[in-house]
């Protein structure tokens, strides 16, 4: 069970530790796992914030892709690597929660095996459909799907992903139902849209937004409560009447449970030292990858309470089996 003051309180200790150990780390280089493949929108965050803070540190902080099973294989690695900061955990959330959540994915790790230590990239949900869609509004796909229950199929990136979860919330905040189709990735939902075969896409701005630019896919809606810097004419799900439809990926850094506080303290200013450089910056605007730093105790709550909304929508994935 989640234990929120715990996570809390083991973030928190990082504020109030001495700098001693703080000063001589880092002494060698860092890993950091990312538990999904190499070119994803994932692996570009993560890859982006390694180069700049090689420069904070003064030592490689090495990218190694772990991917496999969802991220499960990633992130069972990360979990049992030795706590002494040197390997880090590169974070998707709800990507973890849903995992150890489903009691079918057979988790050796808790919610409580990491200790959130920075978030990077915040990316909003996007439910989007080919340029020549007859759905020209997400009004227009919302009436065809009430008109059309369980007829009108709309895919995610993966069981239990954010885009999954997103679904479960359109159908219970506009009363319809979806017929969902489930690929593994973004390039999957990509081929299957324009391919036809799936009506539309519950997915992330960073994903496609460069490709709804040049009109080659249309955004409907952007489900957080503002617009999107990357997609300012798409609309949100707030605008539209549909405040409870909020969904996103969140990925940030973690460190195993029984990391040292001061080292967790060092980790946490060079970190925020290397994502506030505007080389950083610039580079995840780049790649449509938006910049929401949270650390220590504000990414300790944000992480407790993802997990405890996770939990709703993914008892009711579940039941749906």
């Amino acid at each position: 069970m989640l234990n929120r003051r715990t996570l809390i309180a083991a973030s928190g200790a990082a504020a109030l530790a001495g700098p001693a150990l703080a000063q001589n780390f880092p002494r060698k280089a860092i890993q950091m796992i990312v538990a999904f493949p190499a070119g994803g929108s994932t692996d570009i965050g993560a890859r982006i914030v390694a180069a700049s803070a090689e420069k904070v540190f003064g030592q490689p902080v090495v990218v190694v892709n772990k991917a496999g099973a969802g991220g499960q294989l990633g992130f069972t690695e990360a979990a049992r690597a030795r706590p002494d900061g040197y390997t880090l955990a590169f974070l998707n959330l709800p990507g973890i929660n849903t995992i150890i959540l489903d009691p079918e994915r057979k988790a050796i790790f808790g919610i409580d095996a990491f200790i959130p230590v920075i978030n990077q990239v915040l990316d909003p949900g996007l439910v989007w459909v080919k340029a020549d869609s007859p759905y020209k509004t997400f009004a227009d796909l919302i009436e065809g799907a009430k008109k059309n229950p369980g007829k009108v199929s709309a895919c995610t990136t993966g069981i239990l992903s954010d885009d999954h979860l997103a679904i479960l919330m359109t159908n219970e905040a506009a009363k319809v139902d979806f017929r969902i189709v489930h690929f593994d990735g973004g390039a999957q939902q990509i081929t299957g849209v324009m391919g036809g075969h799936v009506d539309v896409a519950f997915d992330n701005v960073g994903g496609v937004f460069k490709r709804i630019r040049s009109g080659e896919l249309r955004g409907l809606v952007v489900l957080d409560n503002e617009r999107s810097k990357f997609l300012p004419d798409v609309p949100t799900a707030k605008e539209l009447g549909y405040p409870t439809i909020i969904s996103s990926s969140t990925r940030g850094i973690g460190v195993q449970k029984g990391t040292p506080p001061d080292v967790i303290k060092a980790l946490e200013a060079g970190l925020l030292k290397a994502m506030q450089n505007p080389d950083h910056i610039q580079k995840l605007e780049e790649a449509g990858l938006g910049f929401k730093p949270m650390v220590g105790a504000e990414y300790a709550k944000y992480y407790a309470d993802l997990h405890a909304q996770a939990a709703k929508y993914t008892e009711w994935a579940l039941r749906m089996r």
